[in-house]
């Protein structure tokens, strides 16, 4: 499992975001989204450099967690 610190989410659309940016290097992943801590959970992915960069490229800042 991994958890990152995500900020700029604030709708149900960047959840959206987030969650698809995740499928498209993780197709299998489970991923679920604490839109108030600002937390995403990855569950089933192994890549986590990939997993950031994908968020960064939708558009938000990961920070360690």
């Amino acid at each position: 499992m991994m958890t990152f610190q995500v900020e700029g989410m604030s709708c149900g659309h960047c959840v959206q975001s987030v969650t698809k940016a995740v499928q498209a290097v993780e197709p299998k992943a489970t991923v679920a989204i604490d839109l108030a801590a600002g937390r995403v959970t990855v569950e089933g992915g192994e890549r986590r450099e990939a997993v950031a960069q994908a968020i960064e490229d939708a558009g938000y800042s990961v920070a360690a967690a």
